[in-house]
């Protein structure tokens, strides 16, 4: 191993054990969203670290939403969500090369998790006319002489979508999206599945079975619905 190359490999530690610093340290109350950052001396300090290994690792936090610096006033943690801090965790699931069925598995947990957490904090004023309206426009498309997968992809998205925001947990909304994101590809084959096969009929009752688990709070019912909702997705 090069000199130079043992040096970049010792930077890059540096860099991350003061970016793991700072994350710990959010994460433990310690630095609060909307809180300014230490000074640049002070957080070479604290973590042991020169200034250039601080600057990069502030540089990262930035490029992945966690900071973001105010010309003239310092560096704050960020209070809102931004797309950008889940980035990482996406790329680190494209290089690994998950499996299809790694995402099934992944997609079910979520949505058994989700009908559990709607059915016991079901609130008075929920209301289901936005599936209603959702599951309309998925029949209506699928029934077309031409469906368009994309369409249908679209209500899809937007139902899970709804059923994670009836759940009333911020972090469920973001983690659906997320997952729905990166299960585009699978999901595209599934619905091509259920078209070849002529099956468009179950496909709108997988949907609406799992309206009714969540209108009537059928808990008994969740595992098998969600399993029974991705009978095209495992073929």
């Amino acid at each position: 191993m090069s000199a130079e190359h043992g040096f970049e490999e010792k930077k890059k530690s540096v860099v991350d054990k003061v970016m793991d610093g700072i994350i710990a340290d959010i994460i433990e109350g310690k630095i609060n969203p909307g809180d300014k950052l230490p000074t640049e001396i002070e957080l070479c300090d604290r973590y042991d670290a020169g200034r250039n290994s601080v600057r990069e690792a502030i540089k990262k936090l930035e490029a992945n939403g966690i900071v973001y610096i105010k010309r003239a006033d310092g560096t704050f943690v960020s209070e809102n969500y931004n797309q950008k801090m889940l980035d990482p965790m996406l790329y680190s699931i494209i290089l690994h090369k998950n499996s299809w069925q790694d995402f099934v598995e992944l997609r079910s947990v979520i949505d058994i998790g989700t009908l559990e957490v709607i059915i016991n904090n079901a609130h008075e004023g929920d209301n289901y006319r936005e599936f209603k309206r959702i599951l309309a426009n998925m029949e209506k498309e699928i029934y077309e002489d031409e469906p368009s997968i994309d369409k249908i992809m679209e209500c899809d998205a937007e139902f899970h979508a709804a059923v994670a925001a009836i759940a009333h947990n911020p972090q469920l909304v973001t983690i659906t999206d997320y997952i729905t994101k990166l299960t585009a590809p699978s999901r595209k084959q599934a619905i091509k599945n259920f078209i070849e096969k002529n099956e468009e009929d179950n496909f709108i009752k997988l949907h609406r079975q799992m309206l009714d688990v969540i209108e009537h709070k059928r808990s008994e019912l969740i595992v098998k619905t969600v399993l029974d909702h991705y009978v095209y997705w495992k073929k």
